[in-house]
């Protein structure tokens, strides 16, 4: 226990009380619940009407053996059906803390099944999730691809903050950009071009300002910092 940093209970009965096992079951599914948020985005990210990323598909490998095309997701599909098995382990931890007159054994035969197989699952799970992102095959030309399909239209909030930054009041210059944003839904056309052409925003921005509302490279200056942050150097 001292090589660990643990001390003994200051009080107890012939039984540890449970709810120290239940914090540390839910931290395990916590920890397997949050290689889930992961999964889950890759597994979209691979759909075929995305593709901006996917799983590493190794020579001969089959994603169905209907349909000789697919690239199916299995390891993230995997992480998170263990996800949720982890979180039923984690349930049944918080069923072992209430025990009769703080002595009976009825958790003992949960512990000896979720104790080791907690365990041993989120180890497997993080091994998987290690392997996944380091072969993990990323597409940023289709990510481009993707926002351009909105015409424009992922640059609507720094149009509606420039304008406000002009002089003009919130409400007014959100429905100007809405105005606008729902023309390109509705009619085909471009964000840009329809901004350019609408005499409130010419009044307030010039062709560069209403340009640098729609450079990417702006949108990602911070994207290193907010890496080194969480990451460091």
């Amino acid at each position: 226990m001292a090589s660990l940093g643990l001390a003994p209970a200051p009080a107890s009965t012939q039984i540890v009380q449970r709810d120290r096992h239940a914090e540390y079951f839910s931290a395990l599914a916590l920890a397997g619940a949050s290689i889930e948020k992961f999964a889950v985005e890759i597994r979209h990210l691979q759909r075929t009407e995305v593709r901006e990323a996917e799983e590493a598909f190794g020579k001969g490998q089959k994603g169905s053996s209907a349909m000789p095309h697919k690239r199916n997701p299995i390891l993230s599909e995997n992480l998170s059906g263990l996800a949720r098995v982890l979180r039923g382990y984690a349930l049944s931890a918080m069923e072992d803390v209430p025990l009769w007159h703080e002595r009976d054994i009825s958790h003992s035969s949960v512990e000896r099944v979720i104790c080791p197989d907690a365990t041993v699952t989120l180890d497997f799970m993080l091994h998987r999730f290690a392997a996944l992102m380091q072969g993990l095959r990323v597409y940023p030309e289709r990510m481009r691809e993707n926002l351009e399909l909105t015409r424009g239209l992922v640059f609507s909030q720094p149009v509606l903050l420039k304008l406000i930054e002009k002089g003009m009041e919130r409400q007014a210059a959100y429905a100007v950009v809405q105005r606008n944003a729902m023309k390109v839904w509705e009619e085909d056309r471009d964000f840009r071009a329809l901004l350019a052409q609408d005499p409130e925003v010419k009044k307030l921005l010039d062709p560069k300002e209403l340009a640098e509302c729609f450079d990417l490279d702006r949108q990602l200056r911070h994207v290193d910092a907010v890496f080194e942050r969480v990451l460091g150097k």
